[in-house]
């Protein structure tokens, strides 16, 4: 990545940020594979103050105890990403941070991974948490580039954030 934000991503952000501070409403973020790029997206907007109330990147299991609400019996039944888990991390950062929404994330970049769906690289499952319910979704980019994925992942991310604000995602 050459440049920041991506220009792949730039007319998404905006039409988030514009979204977000027309409404006067506000995101936080709870982010794993992505690295920080979410938060960070949402930041290189002038005026991020006035939507950012701020973000976790919880990228290891210990940090999730630390910072996201995690306990030791998610780490004894922890099998990887899944839409379930990104909601939890979600409503847990919204709850501590009064947002309107929480952007989570969590996924398997690469360029190694596992077997099963969630731990091949390119999976990502993604929520935005609501005062009115979570929204989830999956994707899979169908490579194992590790910087292509964390781009993949954040704009997915950003994307259904802008689909739940538009009353276009479906619980």
């Amino acid at each position: 990545m050459s440049e920041f934000p991506p220009s792949s991503l730039r007319p998404l952000i905006a039409e988030v940020f514009d979204l977000l501070r027309s409404r006067e409403e506000s995101v936080s973020v709870a982010e794993t594979a992505a690295g920080g790029l979410l938060s960070a997206c949402l930041l290189s907007m002038p005026g991020a103050s006035s939507i950012y109330r701020g973000g976790l990147t919880v990228y290891t299991l210990e940090s999730r105890i630390a910072f996201a609400g995690w306990t030791k019996e998610h780490l004894d039944q922890y099998k990887g990403p899944t839409p379930e888990i990104v909601a939890g991390l979600a409503d847990h950062v919204r709850e501590k941070l009064e947002s309107t929404y929480t952007i989570g994330e969590s996924g398997t970049a690469g360029p190694t991974g596992g077997t099963t769906r969630n731990r091949i690289p390119g999976y990502v499952a993604v929520a935005v948490s609501t005062a009115h319910g979570t929204y989830t979704r999956e994707k899979e980019t169908g490579t194992n580039d590790r910087e292509r994925n964390m781009v993949a992942f954040a704009e997915e991310g950003l994307k259904l954030l802008r689909d739940v604000m538009l009353g276009k995602a479906v619980l």
